[in-house]
């Protein structure tokens, strides 16, 4: 293992949140002038010499963090894992959110079709599963929200590609209350803009970019 891969795996292990190649390149620059092409030709190899073992070098969201070996989670989940249980309401915001992000809160209860507490939105950003986007440039200027790395880190997704389909979602009955909703709603709603996020429900729950 030459100087630059060592000196990436000591900066990971420190990290306290994954990083991305630039973010390393950057912070190692200081100790050595270490270009963006050796981190990522770095990165690619300590991957290839943690696979298999207990500890693992992975990529989420273009972020890279060690983590522990899929099948010895179960080892380490008494004494590190909290559990965080999410309400229905939370659980099926999320969902929304992961599938059609970014969305306002009034393009989620559209989907639901029923109200969405403040406080449900307000669960899942302090969990850092999702992050206010920005504002929708239409009357009002509401807030927008997508999800975070955090979040396909969490659930093991590189990317929302790996979003599980529809009838998966169907198959948890995640989905039933949202079926319902979008049922009654479809041809009673006079907003555009409510009009088109109902039409991609119905179309299906499919990741865009």
């Amino acid at each position: 293992m030459d100087d630059v891969s060592r000196a990436v795996e000591a900066a990971l292990f420190a990290a306290s949140q994954p990083m991305t190649p630039q973010a390393l390149a950057t912070h190692l620059a200081h100790h050595g002038g270490m270009e963006g092409a050796d981190v990522r030709r770095a990165l690619r190899e300590l991957s290839a010499h943690y696979e298999g073992r207990g500890v693992q070098l992975v990529e989420r969201g273009g972020r890279w963090h060690f983590q522990t070996a899929p099948d010895l989670a179960h080892l380490l989940r008494p004494v590190h894992e909290e559990p965080r249980k999410l309400s229905r309401a939370a659980t099926e915001a999320l969902a929304i959110i992961a599938y059609h992000e970014p969305v306002s809160r009034a393009e989620i209860e559209a989907i639901r079709g029923v109200q969405t507490a403040k406080g449900t939105l307000d669960v899942l950003l302090e969990s850092g599963w999702i992050r206010m986007a920005g504002r929708r440039e239409v009357p009002g200027r509401p807030v927008i929200y997508a999800t975070t790395p955090a979040f396909l880190a969490h659930f093991g997704l590189n990317s929302r590609r790996d979003l599980p389909g529809i009838e998966e979602l169907r198959a948890t009955g995640l989905l039933d209350p949202v079926d319902t909703a979008m049922e009654a709603l479809m041809g009673a709603s006079d907003d555009p803009q409510v009009d088109q996020v109902i039409r991609q429900s119905a179309d299906g729950l499919a990741p865009e970019e």
